[in-house]
C-alpha cells in the first residue's frame, strides 16, 4: 500500500502541474485573444519589416565584395536577422516576451546592435542605415516605456547625422532616402511601443477581473457565515441553557429535567428546520434577487449591464432555473471574457420563457462551437428537468464577435407545480 501511494503520488502532482499550466495558457489566449492581433498575425507583422534588408543586400549585388570585407559584411547581417527573430519571436503579450531579458541585458543588445549597423554602414555605405528600422522595433519590445523613448528619439536623431556624415555635407545627403528612413525608425519603434503599452494594460485588466471574481467568493463566504453566525447563535446558546438547567434538575426533579429535554429537542429542530430554510435560500436564489446581485458584480467589473425583463409569472422552479442560468451565464463573462456590455433578456412569447445572457467579449477559445464545461453541463441538466433547452456558442455582435447562452423553458401553471 505504500508503495503504490508513493507511486500515485508524483502522478497527481504531475497532473495538478499541467492542469495550471494549461489554465495559464488559456489565459494567455484569452488575453491574445482580445488584443486583436493573434500570434500569427503578430509574426507576421514583426517579419515583415525585414524588408530593411533590400537595399543592403541591394547594394551587395551592385558592388560584390569578395574575400573579409565580404564574410564581415554577410556575417554582421546575419547576426542581425538571428537576432531579430530571436527577440520577436514570441507575442509581446507572453510572460517570456516580458521576462525574457533584464534592462542591463537589453541595453547591451541595443548597443551592440547599433554599433554593428555603423561599422556595416561605415564600410558598405548609407544603404545599411536601414537596420535601424528593426534596431527601433527590438527596443520598443524589449525596454519599459521610459528607456524605450528615449532609445527611438536617440536612433531617429543617429539616423539623421549617421546619413549625414556619410553623405559628408547636408546639401549632398540623399534626403528623399533619408526622410522616408527616419520616419519608419521613429514610426516602428513607437508602434511597438504602444503595443507593449497595450499587453501591460491587458495583464493589469485581467488580473483586476480575477481579484474582482475572488472577492465576490469571499464576501459572499462572510455573507453566509454572519447569516448563519445570526440564525444559530441564540438558538445555541438557548440550547446550552437549557441542557445545562436539564442536568442540574435531574436529580431534583425529574419531570421538571424531562421537559427541559422536550424543550431542547423543540428548539434543535426548529433550528435543523431554519438551517435547512436558510441553506435552500442560498442554494435557490429567486431571479430578481439574481438580477440585481449580477447588476452590482458587473458594475464592479466594469462591464456595462442592460436588464430586459418581460415575463409571465413564473412557477417555483422556473424561477430557481433562470436564477441559475443569469448566475452562470455573468459568471461566464466575468472569467472567461473580456466583455465591455453583457445584455440579459428574460422574455415569455407563444407559453415559452425566453432567457438570453450575451457579452461583446472574447471567447476563451475561438470557435464556432464551445465545450461545455462543469457549470454549463449542471445547467443544462436543471433545463432539461424543466422540459426546456439550452444553447449556448458565438454570437455576432455590432462591436465584434461575441459569445449568448440562450435557455427556452415552456410555461408551467402554478396549479401544474403545486400538484406536482
Amino acid at each position: 500500500m505504500l508503495s503504490l501511494a508513493t507511486k500515485k503520488a508524483p502522478d497527481d502532482l504531475e497532473q495538478r502541474w499541467m492542469a495550471d499550466s494549461t489554465s495559464d495558457e488559456s489565459k494567455l489566449q484569452e488575453i491574445i485573444a482580445a488584443s486583436g492581433i493573434s500570434v500569427r498575425l503578430w509574426r507576421l507583422y514583426a517579419y515583415f519589416w525585414l524588408v530593411c534588408l533590400f537595399f543592403p543586400i541591394l547594394s551587395l549585388i551592385q558592388a560584390p565584395h569578395v574575400g573579409l570585407h565580404l564574410f564581415i559584411t554577410l556575417s554582421g547581417l546575419i547576426t542581425f536577422v538571428v537576432i531579430y527573430f530571436r527577440v520577436m519571436w514570441p507575442h509581446p503579450l507572453s510572460d517570456r516576451a516580458r521576462t525574457r531579458l533584464r534592462l542591463r541585458t537589453s541595453l547591451a543588445l541595443i548597443m551592440g546592435l547599433t554599433i554593428l549597423v555603423l561599422l556595416l554602414s561605415i564600410i558598405n555605405g548609407s544603404s545599411f542605415l536601414w537596420l535601424f528600422i528593426g534596431v527601433s522595433a527590438i527596443a520598443g519590445i524589449t525596454l519599459s516605456f521610459r528607456n524605450a523613448s528615449v532609445a527611438v528619439i536617440g536612433l531617429t536623431l543617429l539616423t539623421v547625422g549617421a546619413n549625414v556624415s556619410i553623405d559628408r555635407s547636408i546639401t549632398s545627403a540623399d534626403w528623399l532616402q533619408i526622410i522616408p528612413l527616419v520616419l519608419l525608425v521613429r514610426g516602428l519603434g513607437l508602434d511597438m511601443i504602444g503595443f507593449v503599452r497595450l499587453s501591460d494594460a491587458l495583464r493589469e485588466l485581467q488580473r483586476a477581473r480575477e481579484e474582482l471574481a475572488r472577492r465576490a467568493v469571499t464576501e459572499e463566504r462572510l455573507r453566509m457565515a454572519r447569516d448563519l453566525h445570526d440564525l444559530l447563535g441564540h438558538t445555541l446558546s438557548l440550547i446550552t441553557l437549557k441542557s445545562e438547567l436539564a442536568g442540574r434538575l435531574l436529580e431534583k426533579d425529574p419531570r421538571a429535567a424531562t421537559q427541559q429535554v422536550h424543550e431542547v429537542e423543540r428548539v434543535a429542530r426548529q433550528a435543523l428546520g431554519e438551517v435547512r430554510e436558510a441553506v435552500t435560500g442560498y442554494r435557490q436564489r429567486t431571479l430578481h434577487g439574481e438580477l440585481d446581485g449580477v447588476r452590482q458584480i458587473l458594475d464592479a467589473a466594469g462591464i456595462e449591464c442592460t436588464v430586459e425583463y418581460d415575463a409571465q409569472s413564473l412557477s417555483p422552479g422556473t424561477d430557481v432555473v433562470l436564477a441559475w442560468v443569469v448566475r452562470e451565464g455573468v459568471t461566464n463573462v466575468i472569467r472567461h471574457s473580456l466583455a465591455q456590455h453583457c445584455l440579459i433578456r428574460i422574455t415569455s412569447t407563444d407559453g415559452i420563457i425566453h432567457a438570453e445572457v450575451s457579452n461583446d467579449g472574447y471567447p476563451r477559445k475561438e470557435s464556432s462551437t464551445v465545450e461545455r464545461g462543469g457549470g454549463l453541463s449542471g445547467l443544462a441538466e436543471r433545463v432539461a428537468n424543466e422540459g426546456g433547452q439550452l444553447e449556448a456558442g458565438m454570437q455576432p455582435m455590432s462591436t465584434g464577435p461575441g459569445f449568448r447562452l440562450k435557455v427556452e423553458i415552456p410555461i408551467r401553471s402554478s396549479s401544474i407545480m403545486e400538484a406536482r
